[in-house]
């Protein structure tokens, strides 16, 4: 899409208004801006682009070079959830290459691709920032820990259905339109349904060892006899 119809142009100009009156300097409602532009149309867009360029006073070429170099900015539609599985070290040692390579038989499509349903864009991630409860699966970030090759199945499956899968923390995951107007920084309809609860075990099994051998974190170096500033 290169232009948004008047209505659609409309609303989100209503919206925008309530984002820029958050921040005293209107160039640092960018990242919020196309994030609820990608709630419009699944990805940035150049008419989303132009949208966010007219409202800050900036131009097409400086909101592209900040929609192209942050990851979370999708350059084509993205499904009703985005199925993101972490390979990397730890995730990879504990299994998320084969959840990934099964993910991909069982959608039928290659990471970085949406099922023809619309439902399902599989990706390929780096680090989901989880290493505690590897492997991780993110459905449209929010955690699914400690995952297999079955349950990640299941997972897509449930989604692909119409079901709303329960992760372990977090909130029950909103389509990826849904998600993108809450970190624009609107609502979230879920707030208040989930008791994230207190941190895992797995979270704090390094703290209950430090504390059982009686280690604690050094002092700032400033503050110690014989450490350079």
């Amino acid at each position: 899409m290169t232009s948004y119809s008047g209505e659609i142009l409309t609303r989100l100009e209503l919206d925008a208004k309530e984002i820029l009156a958050r921040y005293p300097q209107p160039r640092s409602a960018l990242l919020p801006l196309l994030h609820l532009v990608q709630s419009e149309e699944g990805c940035v867009t150049a008419a989303g682009v132009e949208f966010c360029a007219r409202q800050l006073d900036l131009t097409a070429a400086e909101v592209s070079a900040v929609a192209t170099f942050y990851s979370m900015y999708r350059r084509t539609p993205t499904g009703d959830y985005l199925v993101g599985v972490c390979t990397n070290a730890l995730c990879a040692v504990m299994g998320g290459d084969a959840i990934l390579s099964r993910l991909r038989d069982e959608l039928g499509i290659e990471p970085g691709h949406t099922t023809p349903d619309g439902a399902v864009t599989l990706e390929h991630v780096e680090c989901n920032a989880a290493c505690d409860y590897a492997p991780v699966v993110m459905v449209n970030w929010e955690f699914f820990d400690n995952q297999t090759p079955d349950t990640a199945t299941e997972l897509v499956t449930t989604l692909r259905a119409g079901g709303t899968p329960i992760p372990v923390r977090g909130a029950p995951p909103c389509t990826f339109r849904e998600t993108e107007r809450i970190l624009a920084g609107f609502a979230d309809p879920r707030s208040g349904a989930v008791d994230a609860g207190a941190p895992g075990d797995a979270t704090l099994a390094g703290l209950r060892v430090a504390r059982e051998r009686g280690l604690t974190a050094p002092g700032n170096p400033t503050e110690r006899t014989g450490d350079l500033p």
